[in-house]
């Protein structure tokens, strides 16, 4: 009985000896802790750390937010203030008081039955724009992942300088192409010296193939990345399945890709819908008596033609209310159909 009580002592001193010593706060392993002695942090070292860590992400965004105010918001606030005032060239040179307007200028403008005309040939024309250049891009983007090295590193780079070259330029190469005296087109067509810039339908057609042309390749390059991020085994195994390369676009490419096509979808929509420079230089300012013209060359025409610089900016407003209602509602679409974005 004695060696059994002194192996048990024993025992229990070897254990003790490896738990450690029972300090205050030490827990034995395998023991519980009451939901009432367990210790929580102070309450004033949490809400300061938080609301520290809060303003570090705004910290590192203050440098480019004072970029944007100067750059974007001020030119926006007086645009909004210039629609609301009477701002003419008599304004400008200090014959005339500048006199507020309310929403008279705006109320002048829905009252133009050409401002109308013009609104809605822009939004056909940049619907017809956005189409054409996702199509373009999206095809030679797929195009691009089954030709080889050299002809891919040809095409990337062909896209690349039409991507490159200023709107200024391409437009004016346009023109030479399809000039009705010296364009080699008519030649190849030939059509003798048919003006493609007479008829309306035929120069807008002209400057949608330019459009295209310049903008086909920011598409082509983001779309072509995405599909270059989607794994083999997929693409693999859907055509393991018979699936078609319009099937495999459809029902695999497009749903993995749609983050990216509604980037390069809402960056064709804002650029296609403010085309200016194409328009002006490739119809000699909006076409036989007006036929050709968009709002942004609309606007300008107001502003600095008719000198109405309230009329011009309240179009600006215009302009950009429709682009912020067009992004935003489509976003919102998205999002109800489940997309994350």
């Amino acid at each position: 009985m004695a060696t059994q009580d002194t192996r048990a002592e024993r025992a229990g001193r070897g254990t003790a000896t490896k738990a450690g010593p029972c300090t205050p706060g030490s827990r034995i392993p395998g023991s519980r802790i009451p939901a009432s002695a367990r210790r929580s942090p102070g309450p004033a070292a949490g809400p300061a750390w938080r609301g520290r860590a809060g303003w570090t992400p705004w910290l590192y965004l203050a440098p480019a937010l004072v970029v944007l105010g100067g750059l974007l918001v001020y030119p926006i606030y007086q645009l909004g203030l210039i629609s609301f005032l009477e701002y003419t060239q008599a304004q400008v040179s200090g014959g005339e008081p500048t006199t507020f307007q309310g929403f008279g200028n705006y109320t002048e403008l829905f009252a133009d039955e050409q401002f109308w005309q013009v609104l809605l040939a822009t939004v056909l024309f940049a619907a017809a724009c956005v189409v054409s250049t996702l199509v373009t891009g999206c095809a030679l983007a797929v195009l691009l992942t089954r030709v080889r090295a050299v002809p891919r590193l040809a095409l990337m780079l062909a896209a690349l300088g039409a991507w490159a070259t200023p709107a200024v330029t391409g437009s004016t190469v346009w023109l030479f192409l399809f000039d009705p005296d010296f364009g080699p087109v008519n030649r190849v067509l030939g059509l003798g010296d048919h003006s493609w810039t007479y008829g309306r339908l035929s120069a807008f057609a002209l400057v949608l193939l330019e459009v295209v042309w310049c903008s086909f390749p920011f598409v082509m390059v983001t779309v072509y990345a995405g599909i270059r991020a989607v794994p083999a085994e997929v693409l693999e195994a859907a055509a393991l399945d018979g699936a078609s390369q319009w099937r495999i676009w459809r029902s695999v490419l497009a749903p993995m890709l749609r983050p990216i096509l509604v980037v390069v979808t809402i960056q064709s929509v804002i650029w296609d819908f403010k085309v200016f420079t194409q328009i002006y230089v490739m119809t000699n300012g909006g076409g036989i008596a007006g036929q050709n013209l968009v709002l942004n060359v609309y606007a300008y025409q107001k502003a600095f033609a008719a000198s109405q610089y309230s009329l011009g900016s309240a179009i600006g407003v215009v302009m950009l209310v429709l682009l912020l209602g067009v992004t935003l509602a489509y976003l919102r679409l998205l999002r109800r159909q489940g997309e994350e974005l």
